[in-house]
């Protein structure tokens, strides 16, 4: 039995005519009689009576009828969906992000993302950007939205935003209020950061800031998250140098104050293997693209080294 086959009967049944079935199949009556005696003897019984009145289906084949369509459709169905994945159009994409670029864009992203494609389902976790640099070579994640130059061999990336890091201070500090205000004058405040190992990058940046206006910084706290390293100052424990985006989340308590000579900027990089498939990730990157800062570079292709 052939899905030729099945077309042929259905179409028979609904005609109950030869020469009309035939003419919607593109074919002479002959082969049309030819697939439905295959059918029948496949199928061990008669799906049709003809006589001089006319074609008639039996009782076999009133039962056989609706058995028929549903393969039929789900052929059909299992046809656009493979069509749909390969097209970008359907599917599935694992996403990491760092938690910061929850403020630099990636929310309308997703909106923007669902709005464009309803049948490719996002998948997001939040990982530092080591974590998702260790599954993106393991191919757990389709891309990932990193703040780092650690960059694995082969991969591509689109850099999305570049912000400037301020001073994260308590809202009652005596500097709170200041316009902006020398790194230098935090030497004797302890510090809250993120540890080196969820963001080595940022972590020795900050550090080698401190060192090039003359202090090795108190390292009274070191955490896993921006948000964490903010509610700690917000408590009065310390301060700390954290990227502009964070000013967003509105959390009590702290001032930002930026920085009158700046440190270099904090950047959000989108990252994925340049080999990797393209027809649904394709579709993301282009909403990726869309939403980057303008004057951006769009994209490029990493050879470096392999964390």
């Amino acid at each position: 039995m052939e899905f030729r086959h099945l077309r042929c009967f259905t179409i028979l049944a609904e005609e109950l005519h030869f020469g009309r079935a035939a003419q919607r199949l593109a074919m002479t009556q002959p082969p049309l009689s030819l697939n439905i005696q295959q059918l029948e003897a496949s199928v061990g019984a008669r799906l049709f009576e003809r006589n001089s009145r006319g074609v008639s289906l039996t009782a076999a084949g009133e039962a056989f009828l609706p058995k028929a369509m549903a393969l039929l459709e789900q052929a059909a169905q299992a046809a656009r969906e493979a069509r749909d994945v390969g097209q970008g159009l359907a599917g599935q994409l694992q996403i990491g992000f760092a938690g910061t670029v929850l403020y630099r864009g990636l929310p309308q992203m997703l909106r923007d993302f669902a709005a464009a494609h309803p049948r490719l389902r996002l998948v997001l976790r939040e990982l530092s950007s080591a974590e998702q640099l260790a599954d993106l070579v393991r191919d757990r994640l389709d891309l990932g939205f990193v703040h780092t130059t650690r960059v694995p061999a082969g991969f591509s990336q689109i850099l999305v935003s570049s912000q400037p890091f301020v001073a994260c201070l308590p809202a009652k500090h005596a500097l709170a209020k200041k316009p902006s205000l020398m790194l230098e004058n935090l030497r004797d405040e302890p510090f809250a950061i993120v540890m080196r190992a969820v963001s080595p990058d940022y972590h020795d940046r900050i550090l080698a800031a401190c060192a090039d206006v003359g202090f090795e910084p108190a390292l009274g706290y070191e955490l896993r998250h921006w948000l964490s390293v903010v509610s700690v100052i917000a408590q009065g424990l310390g301060v700390g140098l954290v990227p502009a985006a964070l000013q967003q989340a509105g959390l009590p308590g702290v001032a930002f104050v930026p920085l009158a000579r700046p440190l270099l900027p904090y950047d959000t990089h989108c990252l994925w293997r340049t080999e990797r498939d393209q027809s649904a990730l394709g579709a993301f990157l282009a909403t990726v693209r869309g939403a980057a800062q303008p004057g951006q570079d769009t994209a490029m292709q990493f050879k470096g080294e392999t964390p």
